[in-house]
């Protein structure tokens, strides 16, 4: 008895050394992961900071930092006004527009019946997202470096399409253009609208903000 009481004694502190062994290595394995997983700022918004911000200070000789013209958020819209018809072309839109953007898009869906387009109300009629933070200066980047460059006779995008408040809103015809989309995957070619809301007070502004980003605007 008393040997069985002995030898359970010295078990177990090995036991407890052990598991402190396994709790320790677990620490440094988080540890360690989680510098591995830290995330790296988007190269544009890093851009934006330290060149893109302090030139547009300069430019419009603001007082203030907080007065310089910035990114709030884009959304991109595509709409499927055939999905009345075939309810199957809003999945293919939402498969495209969520490989291209990176985030789950909403469906749109009518607000009111239309007998003469076959219309009923609540009947889906597009996709849309809004893109915010990284993911909205990840998207941008890559519609400007790798998306516009695609598409064949590209002259430049028009400056004149701003809402007067510094937001600026433009259409693409395919999503081909961009190349995470797979051409041997895509059923139809689908057009979108993309607007870029900024803090801007003016259209001035706004389209230096956008010139200086990297907008491939025409020359006039």
């Amino acid at each position: 008895m008393s040997d069985t009481t002995t030898e359970q004694a010295t078990a177990k502190p090995g036991r407890a050394q052990s598991g402190g062994g396994r709790e320790a290595r677990g620490r440094e394995q988080q540890s360690g992961g989680a510098g591995q997983a830290e995330r790296v700022p988007p190269r544009l918004k890093e851009r934006y900071r330290s060149e893109i911000a302090p030139a547009l200070r300069e430019e419009f000789k603001y007082d203030n930092v907080m007065q310089v013209p910035g990114l709030v958020k884009i959304s991109v819209n595509m709409g499927v006004g055939d999905a009345a018809r075939d309810a199957k072309l809003i999945e293919g839109a939402v498969k495209d527009l969520a490989i291209i953007t990176g985030q789950k898009p909403a469906v749109a869906r009518a607000k009111k019946s239309i007998a003469q387009f076959k219309l009923r109300e609540g009947m889906p009629i597009g996709a849309h997202v809004t893109l915010r933070g990284d993911r909205m200066w990840e998207f941008l980047d890559r519609l400007l470096t790798l998306a516009l460059p695609r598409i064949r006779d590209f002259r430049g995008l028009s400056d004149r399409q701003f809402d007067g408040r510094g937001n600026y809103t433009f259409g693409l015809t395919e999503q081909l253009m961009f190349h995470e989309i797979n051409p041997d995957q895509v059923d139809r070619q689908r057009g979108m609208d993309v607007t870029v809301v900024t803090t801007a007070t003016n259209d001035d502004e706004g389209r230096a903000l956008l010139r200086r980003l990297g907008f491939p605007f025409k020359e006039n």
